[in-house]
């Protein structure tokens, strides 16, 4: 992290440490596999998310905000701030050496939680290479930085049930089966419960959702025609992903409420943000425009995500932000909030966004974002092999020389291939310098959790 940005966060967090402030509540909400074309508030026309659209209303959306292409590389990034190519070890885990936002805000003095999917302890079904011997080597959910947690994937039950209907799930160590429920809708009591406990206490909150909508399977949710048969549950088809949209904003909606409810709206700030794109079997619509979700894909509609910031009173209403903001950003911005007033030795890639949050320019706002993306193994490698690139908000540069243009509203790109322009010309050096700076210690081994070669 620059000095510039330091000196930020040290002015803003000595504030609150002095007591100028009061450390806020902080509830991050992490869709799982939807882009911005998921959202009316910018502009998607397929599916209604009025509470969604009512949090941007009142609050502040950022029109630049970016992933990674695929789930692990955005969390590992946003709980680290690190970009990936210094901390990644393997699809599904989370270096148990890390220090995660959870980590820093219990230093801060927070009750922390996590709700959803964790899913970086390991992801070993059957048939994923070398499954067997990478079990359990990431980081656990005990030691992850979270007081409490309620979660369905951990080594002691993932495959072994369903995010949906009938979840099975590990709430802070103690694993239930709820037959006949639905995942969401036991997050949700799970993060009411949380926070009606602690509401009254010393200490600050920090809820993490990972929410588990819309991901597949795309099964039928409470308020499907479906859902009455039992049978159906688990049916699985492309038709139920607007139902699950429904249900990812009456979720979104329920968190609000109960926060009012509580009587905490005062002092909490809720971001809404995603992980990546929406998936490739979905096709959704950006006002007559068709947009191929492009989850897994290092395209803008593999990484161009809602983010949403709301806090009454302080982040300023029906607002938007057109500066950049990538997941890296997240762990400064939480520190910056908390009243952290030391981050010197944290290691950490991103730039806080909190002066933004208030409706304040940043001094030095980010001019790129870096992207260095190993997907899944056994995936076709010609089609998902290992990225890197650059961007800013109007190109993007891969380090192999391909050199595109940004849609300024859609999720769209268009590769130059002619010759440049001045301007272009300047922007494509610019961010071959961003690239060369950040690969300047050389390529990440492409290895597996035990050190392994991984054949390409």
């Amino acid at each position: 992290m620059n000095r510039p940005c330091f000196f930020i966060l040290f002015l803003v967090a000595t504030a609150f440490a002095h007591g100028a402030e009061k450390q806020p509540n902080i509830i991050l909400l992490l869709a799982d596999d939807i882009g911005i074309d998921g959202f009316g508030c910018y502009g998607g026309t397929s599916y209604p998310t009025p509470r969604i659209d009512e949090l941007a209303k009142s609050g502040l959306r950022f029109t630049y905000a970016y992933s990674q292409p695929l789930c692990t590389p955005t969390r590992v990034q946003i709980m680290t701030g690190k970009y990936n190519h210094r901390n990644w070890t393997y699809f599904g885990i989370l270096d148990p050496k890390e220090k995660t936002f959870g980590h820093r805000l219990q230093e801060a003095g927070y009750k922390t939680m996590i709700a959803g999917k964790w899913q970086l302890q390991s992801y070993d079904p059957p048939d994923f290479p070398n499954a067997d011997r990478r079990r359990g080597t990431g980081m656990k959910i005990t030691e992850a930085g979270f007081d409490e947690w309620s979660q369905f994937h951990a080594w002691n039950t993932e495959d072994k049930g369903s995010r949906y209907p009938d979840p099975k799930m590990d709430n802070s160590g103690e694993i239930e089966q709820f037959d006949g429920k639905y995942g969401p809708d036991v997050w949700v009591d799970q993060i009411g419960d949380f926070l009606e406990r602690h509401k009254d206490g010393d200490s600050p909150m920090f809820v993490y959702h990972a929410m588990c909508l819309p991901h597949w399977p795309f099964n039928p949710t409470p308020e499907s025609a479906a859902w009455k048969n039992p049978n159906r549950r688990y049916e699985e088809s492309t038709e139920f992903f607007p139902d699950m949209m429904a249900y990812l904003d009456k979720v979104v909606g329920q968190i609000v409420d109960k926060v009012d409810a509580l009587g905490l709206r005062e002092n909490t700030l809720i971001l809404f943000y995603a992980d990546n794109g929406t998936d490739r079997r979905i096709t959704s619509k950006m006002g007559d425009v068709e947009i191929p979700g492009g989850k897994a894909l290092p395209i803008q509609s593999g990484i161009r995500v809602p983010l949403i910031a709301n806090w009454p009173g302080k982040v300023p209403a029906g607002e938007t932000c057109d500066d950049l903001v990538d997941a890296s950003d997240f762990l400064p911005t939480l520190a910056h909030l908390a009243g952290i007033e030391d981050t010197s030795g944290w290691n950490f890639d991103g730039q806080s966004f909190a002066p933004q949050l208030f409706g304040k320019p940043h001094p030095k706002p980010r001019e790129w974002c870096f992207f260095w993306y190993d997907p899944r193994p056994g995936w076709d490698k010609e089609k998902y092999g290992r990225s890197v690139f650059a961007l800013n908000k109007t190109h993007k540069l891969f380090r192999d020389g391909r050199f595109f243009q940004i849609d300024p509203l859609l999720p769209f790109e268009a590769e130059i291939t002619g010759d440049l322009s001045k301007e272009e010309t300047a922007i494509k050096a610019e961010l071959q310098r961003v690239i060369d700076a950040m690969m300047k210690d050389g390529e990440p081994p492409l290895v597996d959790a035990f050190g392994d070669p991984v054949k390409e």
